[in-house]
């Protein structure tokens, strides 16, 4: 019994010298742990006389409670200790100039929906907008597809149960804003359309801009004009245009407009970048305007399609990973 107590007094000294808590829980084990030195010492109370046993217990037990008050105490101080250097570690100067925030940036095909959007305003032309859920009446018969129309496959139309869908196109706001004015008016009609089509050049849900002039004596050389005046504000420069003649159900004539693009390489090809027409007269009626009267041009382009030509980017679907690597150039 004088051994250990004499090894539970050096255990008390090195208790109180412990540096770190990796150090004071190897004492911890080592004293009061399985296989530690008062355990041991208990496990063989069993092997003394009763009176022995009695008495030798009572001062293992007072060993054991000494020990594990010390070591609680040795703890907490290395505790603090720690909490305090790592404090130490982590204190932030707060002299120190800041390191400046990241400022985000508005979605390249927002600007570019923005810039037409503004070019056009500036030729006196007023924002319309309509629902992104219609009716067929609208989205197409109103526009002169009727039912069985061969051409409403080119439109692939996610429908809803009740016949309602999600509209192709934004044409069919041009409608709306004819039943309820009169000519002369002037709108373009920005917005999203969705269709079933998915590729490098293509996507299910996509912006598009369409206009709308009606009046006296409006003519295919006035729309020829503005989009020739557009496409060189849009970017910077004048380009040989090109009318192809085309086939929409609204317009009648029709023409794809094509633009003679040089790509980086120096290669020089004629470029589709929009469509257009004179507005057939069955759409006026049922805008409710007289055709005898008025005549009228539309035009549509695709948002995503002026953006990859404007800042260069070769896959649309770029636009809709939303990977910051790509969308912070943009900044």
């Amino acid at each position: 019994m004088d051994s250990l107590a004499e090894r539970i007094n050096a255990a008390r000294g090195a208790i109180a010298a412990a540096t770190d808590l990796q150090a004071l829980e190897s004492l911890r084990v080592s004293l009061l742990g399985k296989n530690g030195l008062l355990t041991a010492a208990l496990k063989e109370l069993g092997a003394l006389a009763p009176e022995v046993r009695k008495q030798r217990g009572a001062e293992l037990n007072v060993f054991k409670a000494e020990l594990g008050d010390a070591l609680a105490a040795r703890r907490s101080v290395l505790d603090t200790a720690a909490t305090q250097t790592r404090l130490a570690r982590e204190a932030v100067d707060i002299s120190l100039p800041g390191r400046g925030a990241m400022q985000g940036s508005l979605h390249p095909v927002v600007e570019t929906e923005t810039r037409i959007c503004d070019i056009f305003e500036r030729m006196g032309y007023q924002r319309a907008e309509g629902p992104e859920i219609e009716d067929d009446w609208h989205n197409f018969e109103a526009l002169n597809f009727p039912p069985q129309h061969p051409a409403r496959a080119m439109h692939d139309t996610f429908y809803f149960a009740g016949g309602e869908l999600l509209r192709t196109h934004t044409s069919p706001v041009q409608i709306r804003a004819m039943q309820g004015r009169q000519p002369p008016l002037r709108i373009i009609a920005p917005g999203r359309v969705y269709r079933s089509d998915s590729d490098q050049t293509h996507s299910p849900m996509f912006h598009q801009v369409e206009g709308l002039m009606v009046g006296e004596e409006v003519s295919f050389a006035d729309l020829k004009g503005t989009l020739e005046a557009f496409v060189a504000a849009f970017f910077g420069r004048s380009f040989a245009m090109r009318f192809r003649p085309s086939y929409f159900p609204f317009t009648e004539p029709s023409a794809e407009v094509d633009i003679r693009w040089d790509d980086a390489a120096g290669n020089s090809r004629w470029l589709e970048v929009l469509g257009c027409g004179m507005v057939h007269p069955r759409v006026l009626e049922n805008g409710g305007i007289d055709p005898e009267r008025y005549t009228g041009f539309a035009f549509g382009l695709g948002v995503e399609r002026f953006a990859m030509l404007y800042y260069g980017v070769d896959d649309l679907r770029a636009f809709f990973d939303n990977d910051v690597r790509f969308l912070a150039q943009f900044g």
